[in-house]
């Protein structure tokens, strides 16, 4: 079986469960207190609190998804035969209240865990054909501040029929998940393991961790399970190397290409940053000193790092790319952007490749190595921590400790801060796409909230003024958004009110924010709308607010990108300023709280 076919029979098992499927959100999450997104729930936290209504969302109460992850913590652990930086988690999720949790009963309403619990049975022993007797579970034993999951245990063991020395009691450590970040919903786990192999987790979400404080039972629990389509494709095919499967085999076969047989390790951290990276840049996520940003270019140093020290001369970007793309774009339609990503790549590539070979020469120079030596090398020659640790003889690092490159990190960041704030109101530019900047991961997702909403408010101006409005041009950064138009006169308070009304109906309704590659012929026939002079290829990318049906859109537009996934991310819309820019063209200012 595929990996292809696993995802697409997953996501139709729990379709005819009731469940809405729901496309992967992006890596770049909405949650602060976390850098990427790493886990499937991350996208339906506000669900699981009931800030957010999924029935009204999604037309359920159930929802499932294959989802893009990324694990900073698994980078170190990466040249193994398991661990991988980013990955796909399959998981099916309810936010209550619970309606029914009988497994047969397959409404829109929330469950709980005996329907959760039985359908990872019959989804592994009906639809996998695995059998019973390779299957084993545990189950949380409870500890001081949560009580044993009886429930949990009696499903299996007295409805299911599992035996007790196939039941294991796991401590908190093992079998409790959660929360994301510093507060948030978690609750105890069941862990299902095939041949000994942990393969799918399911958290039932029956507690709120207050934020430095205690566990609180919370009213609506909710079920929220990850699968890693990567581990479960391994099994199914039989491997016990995750890079042995379909999903890695024709990037691994390419990266052997260059690289000697006894570098198995160097195979597989090539083949997992590769795609990692591609998939990062992939969602609007740009190298930079910081955040999300830094994690990228730590990995991408580190392509280059081992293309140097192992004299791989073939550049492995360019068919990296198409690889990806050839085995992922028709999952992930972002990754078909192959020449933007690889216009990244390779500028990164640019300005790095001579200053990491000079900083390797500059590490022999050095007898003893410690914080700040190590600080100095990646300062000047753009060499993370990690590699240096890799790269100098050992008898130089013997005192080099990572808090050590922390705190020297940390007085570089309190020095150029003040001089940051001099960069663009305070923005040192990390995203500058001539209408989009943001100097941050965070900032980024607020410019891309409001790059939706210009799209949206487009609309909006042409319900209420007519058809005849056309953008003149835009300009977006973390703070405000700014919208230029044709038309003639000043618009009226109720005119401003209907147009700014009408975007946040659109927001609550969470349309579906997509793209389609078309020729650009056949974007103009059915009618996306497109108001630059600019030139735009035979091929364009249009982006539409809304499903594509038969009654048609809302909004359609040629854009580059990037988008929310769901117009509920926008948040309120709220205008600003209305005012004259130039003769016949007017402009609006607004914001999104």
């Amino acid at each position: 079986m595929t990996s292809e076919q696993i995802r697409e029979k997953f996501l139709e098992f729990f379709e005819k469960k009731g469940h809405k499927i729901v496309p992967s959100s992006s890596l770049i999450p909405d949650d602060p207190s976390v850098l990427l997104t790493t886990a499937g729930m991350q996208q339906f936290k506000r669900y699981y609190t009931a800030e957010l209504d999924a029935t009204a969302d999604f037309g359920s109460q159930r929802t499932v998804s294959a989802q893009k992850c990324f694990r900073t913590s698994d980078i170190e652990e990466t040249g193994d035969k398991t661990h991988l930086t980013f990955f796909e988690m399959l998981g099916n999720f309810s936010f209550g209240p619970v309606g029914s949790d009988n497994p047969e009963d397959f409404k829109t309403s929330g469950y709980f865990k005996r329907s959760s619990i039985f359908w990872s049975y019959e989804f592994i022993t009906e639809i996998l054909g695995i059998g019973v007797d390779r299957i084993t579970v545990s189950v949380f034993k409870g500890d001081d501040a949560t009580p044993f999951d009886e429930e949990s245990y009696n499903i299996w063991h007295k409805e299911l029929g599992i035996p007790k020395d196939k039941i294991i009691l796991g401590s908190r450590v093992d079998n409790f998940w959660g929360p994301t970040g510093d507060e948030g919903p978690c609750g105890p786990c069941t862990e299902i393991y095939v041949d000994g192999v942990e393969i799918w987790n399911n958290v039932f979400n029956e507690y709120y961790k207050e934020k430095n404080g205690g566990f609180v039972k919370t009213e609506n629990p909710g079920v929220d399970t990850g699968m890693g389509l990567e581990r479960l494709t391994a099994m199914m095919q039989g491997v016990d190397d995750v890079f042995g499967t379909d999903i890695f085999q024709p990037l691994v076969a390419k990266v052997r290409e260059s690289v000697s047989s006894e570098h198995d390790r160097v195979v597989r951290i090539l083949a997992d940053h590769l795609r990692a990276s591609i998939f990062l840049i992939g969602d609007g996520i740009r190298p930079s000193n910081k955040e999300a940003g830094y994690i990228l270019r730590r990995l991408l140093r580190r392509i280059m790092a081992y293309q140097i020290k192992y004299d791989i001369h073939a550049d492995l970007f360019p068919e990296s790319v198409e690889i990806i793309k050839n085995k992922f774009g028709k999952t992930y339609p972002e990754l078909n952007e192959t020449k933007k990503i690889l216009e990244v790549l390779e500028d990164e590539k640019q300005k790095f490749q001579e200053a990491v070979g000079r900083g390797m020469k500059e590490i022999e120079k050095f007898k003893e190595i410690g914080g700040k030596e190590a600080f100095y090398l990646y300062e000047t020659f753009g060499l993370p921590f990690e590699l240096i640790k890799e790269l100098a003889p050992k008898e130089a690092i013997e005192n080099l400790y990572k808090e050590d490159f922390d705190k020297e990190f940390e007085k570089h960041q309190e020095i150029s801060r003040s001089g940051a704030e001099k960069k663009f109101g305070g923005h040192g530019l990390l995203l500058d796409t001539g209408e989009l900047k943001a100097g941050s991961e965070e900032e980024m997702k607020k410019v891309i909230r409001f790059h939706t909403a210009t799209h949206l408010l487009q609309w909006a101006l042409r319900e209420v003024l007519g058809k005849d409005v056309r953008q003149m041009g835009s300009d977006i950064n973390p703070e405000r958004m700014r919208f230029d138009f044709s038309f003639s006169r000043k618009m009226t308070s109720e005119e401003i009110k209907k147009a700014e009304d009408l975007v946040n109906e659109k927001i609550k309704e969470n349309l579906p924010v997509h793209f389609k590659e078309m020729l650009k012929n056949e974007a103009e026939k059915i009618g996306a709308l497109s108001f630059f002079k600019a030139k735009y290829p035979e091929t364009v990318k249009v982006y539409f607010i809304g499903p594509i049906s038969p009654m048609g859109f809302l909004s359609a537009e040629f854009c580059g990108g990037p988008h929310v996934n769901w117009t509920s991310e926008i948040g309120k819309f709220k205008i600003t300023k209305e005012e004259a820019s130039s003769a016949g063209i007017r402009r609006i200012r607004a914001t999104v709280l």
